[in-house]
């Protein structure tokens, strides 16, 4: 699975920004996308991620404020980021997951994008 993101930058603060990421590859069987993000100095955490099915995860930090969308059938995943903050400054990673379930256990397969910046600085 190759994930090519996009739309990173430098935005004010109560700025927005979209960010954009395309899934080729061997993407059957992808059952979550989602974004995560890693500021200097601090672990990578999850941002927003988004099932198949539509259902939608936030951290806490950005609920309200971000919201993630996905098209099937482009197999892309977006983050429209409102009203960021400069806390939101990090490096933003693309992830596709891949759920495989049995009847005695549950193994996820994780996919990475190259990071996009975001900067949120007056």
């Amino acid at each position: 699975v190759q994930l090519q993101a996009s739309g990173g930058g430098l935005v004010q603060p109560g700025g927005s920004l979209r960010l954009s990421c395309a899934a080729s590859g061997s993407i059957v069987g992808i059952n979550r996308m989602g974004w995560y993000r890693q500021a200097p100095g601090k672990q990578r955490e999850l941002v927003a991620t988004i099932t198949s099915g539509g259902t939608t995860n936030y951290a806490d930090s950005v609920k309200g404020r971000f919201t993630i969308s996905r098209d099937n059938a482009k197999n892309t995943v977006d983050l429209q980021m409102n009203s960021l903050k400069p806390e939101d400054t990090a490096v933003y990673y693309c992830n596709a997951a891949r759920v495989v379930t049995t009847p005695w256990t549950s193994r996820t397969y994780d996919y990475w994008g190259q990071g996009t910046l975001v900067t949120v600085s007056s």
